[in-house]
């Protein structure tokens, strides 16, 4: 067996907590998985997961060894990576994680129109929306909008801001009215987006720089953004959303943009990846293209 090859399905089987997590992830049997684990193993003369009948555990050793085998295989991705760049063409696998809508809507057309130009990029997409850490993770980059934390060791680069626009359909504004300013809103039914149990403020920005926040009135509360569109569109109230998620239906009288004489509440979108003396030439294209590309698709 190749001895790299088994490092890397043992990193895989510890980061997944089972053989069978990590061979659905490698398109391999859990036998195999277990061969592999067995082979370094035995190559090594020592344990490295302590097995019971019920769950395995890795062993002092174990622990001690795996975090060795992640940095030789950030080392042997580096270096595959310095041999991609003098090839002038990005090659390899591209593992990019993202919130679910904005990246099916925004992002993956612009990754996939990279794969279509180079035929040796590899794309690997995963859609979630909660905040994988990179250091655990598997993934060269991660998507995220709004605030982010300052983690050691993470690079994040803008590469977009999406307006935030208030919204109705043309029959709920004919039946309640159309509000004509912030404070009016509290008078209004909301569609609110929840997330993690909180429903979060609507933001307005003001001329001196501070942030006005609105905690509208709501019995609809969703935790997924089209079908916040669709309520909205249905005339289950306003709703406050970014204007790419609303375009076509803003476009086509489906909805209605309200408050037009406010800014509009910019959130940052974000490109993150680990801090490396070598970025690959295939994530530097890729944030390169989403700088460029992404904000035309903001609507």
């Amino acid at each position: 067996m190749d001895r790299l090859t088994s490092m890397a399905v043992f990193v895989k089987a510890v980061d997944l907590g089972s053989f069978a997590a990590a061979a659905d992830a490698l398109d391999l049997s859990a036998p195999m998985v277990g061969k592999h684990v067995r082979f370094l193993e035995t190559r090594l003369g020592v344990s490295l997961l302590a097995r019971t009948t019920r769950r395995q555990s890795l062993t002092e050793f174990g622990r001690a060894f795996y975090e060795r085998c992640r940095i030789v295989l950030a080392e042997a991705d580096a270096a595959e990576a310095l041999a991609s760049d003098q090839l002038s063409e990005p090659r390899g696998k591209l593992r990019v994680t993202m919130p679910v809508h904005f990246g099916r809507r925004c992002v993956a057309p612009i990754l996939l129109e990279l794969a279509n130009r180079y035929p040796s990029l590899e794309l690997d997409l995963s859609f979630n929306d909660r905040f994988v850490d990179l250091a655990e993770g598997d993934y060269d980059l991660a998507i995220r909008t709004g605030d982010l934390e300052d983690k050691a060791g993470v690079v994040a680069r803008r590469v977009a801001r999406q307006r935030m626009v208030v919204c109705a359909a043309p029959s709920y504004l004919k039946s309640y009215g159309v509000p004509s300013s912030i404070e009016s809103l509290s008078r209004h039914q909301a569609v609110v987006y929840r997330r993690s149990g909180r429903v979060r403020p609507w933001l307005f920005p003001c001329e001196d720089g501070m942030v006005e926040e609105v905690m509208p009135s709501s019995r609809i509360r969703l935790d997924d953004l089209d079908a916040i569109a669709d309520a909205a569109a249905n005339g289950m109230g306003l709703a406050w959303v970014p204007s790419w998620l609303v375009s076509e239906r803003l476009r086509n009288g489906t909805l209605e943009r309200l408050l037009p004489d406010r800014r509009e509440f910019l959130y940052d979108a974000y490109a993150l990846w680990l801090q490396t003396p070598h970025l690959p030439l295939r994530v530097r294209l890729a944030v390169d293209a989403l700088a460029a590309n992404l904000p035309d698709r903001m609507g």
